[in-house]
């Protein structure tokens, strides 16, 4: 055998690996929970050759009396809760205001994820948080985070109904059509995809099992899936691992500094996301907003890092 025939060999079978390859890229598998088709979004990079992109979602939300996480599960029996009704007040009264001055102080992109009762029954507290970071898309979250959430047991037609009422009754008070979504309570089922994409909703953070964004093709029209990965959730760490503010900022830096260090390593691997759930309860005490400044702080330095809010990631990868 020549070594012509040799080369064009060679040649053959490392175009017929790099088709293959590509071909498995692009393959549209099924969802797990769905069973729809869904995508992987393979971006190259973010704005300005950035690699990793991490969105802070911040979740404003209410519960009503006796209802919500408690910071002491031995005392719900009192009546009243002194303890853990407080808890819940303090993230309302106290850590939504701290949350929103510490992003605007770092000057850091945020997302809010917004309980449609929110502003209707805390008009105040939402007007000082809103002028803080009057950029910060809107993401529907819901009536509430307890008794009114998604009736997933009434079918595909009531959910769609909910979703369209959280759109209007957050866009009557904030003046902003959300087209993205986070079911309450973290609480969808399959029918709930289907029904946000025919209310209008165009992405959701309700896919938690990816590090890069993905498509998913539904009966109601096509919807991004935002990576949500349940571990970077301040609340589950905080109230069901107990891991304390300071715990969770050198997790929250090693997780992303890993991400990182993967891009660094290997610039030809699809540029990923991160959206990091955050809570008033945990980040907005005084010593959950100091770790997470530091968390800010050190993420700044690191240059595959693209801070940014969801909206802007989906625009950019539709770019």
């Amino acid at each position: 055998m020549t070594r012509f025939m040799i080369a064009v060999m060679l040649a053959a079978v490392a175009l017929a690996s790099a088709a293959t390859v590509q071909g498995a890229a692009a393959q549209t598998s099924r969802d797990w929970i769905t069973g729809f088709p869904r995508e992987q979004i393979l971006v190259k990079a973010w704005p300005d050759g950035r690699k990793v992109a991490v969105c802070f979602v911040f979740y404003v939300e209410v519960w009503g009396k006796d209802h919500g996480p408690n910071f002491r599960p031995d005392m719900t029996d009192r009546k009243p809760d002194v303890v853990d009704e407080a808890f819940r007040q303090y993230a309302i009264e106290w850590g939504v205001q701290r949350v929103g001055r510490l992003f605007k102080e770092q000057d850091a992109p945020l997302s809010i994820a917004l309980n449609a009762q929110f502003p209707e029954q805390h008009p105040g507290i939402w007007k000082e948080f809103r002028a803080l970071v009057p950029k910060a898309p809107i993401v529907a979250h819901g009536l509430n985070n307890s008794t009114e959430m998604l009736p997933l047991d009434k079918g595909l037609e009531a959910q769609t109904a909910y979703v369209r009422q959280t759109l209007d009754r957050i866009e009557k008070s904030t003046g902003v059509r959300s087209t993205g979504w986070s079911s309450p309570s973290v609480f969808p089922n399959a029918e709930t995809f289907p029904a946000t994409a025919a209310a209008g909703i165009r992405y959701t953070l309700d896919g938690m099992d990816s590090d890069v964004l993905s498509r998913l093709d539904t009966p109601g029209g096509k919807l991004v899936m935002v990576p949500y990965p349940a571990v970077t959730v301040d609340m589950g760490q905080y109230l069901s691992r107990f891991r304390e503010p300071i715990d969770l900022e050198r997790f929250w830096i090693d997780y992303i500094g890993e991400l990182a260090r993967e891009a660094e390593k290997d610039p030809n691997r699809p540029a990923t996301v991160v959206a990091i759930g955050i809570h008033p309860f945990v980040v907005g005490t005084p010593a959950g907003a100091a770790s997470l400044r530091r968390v800010l702080e050190a993420i700044k330095t690191m240059k595959p890092v693209w801070i940014t809010d969801v909206e802007a990631v989906v625009t950019a990868a539709a770019r």
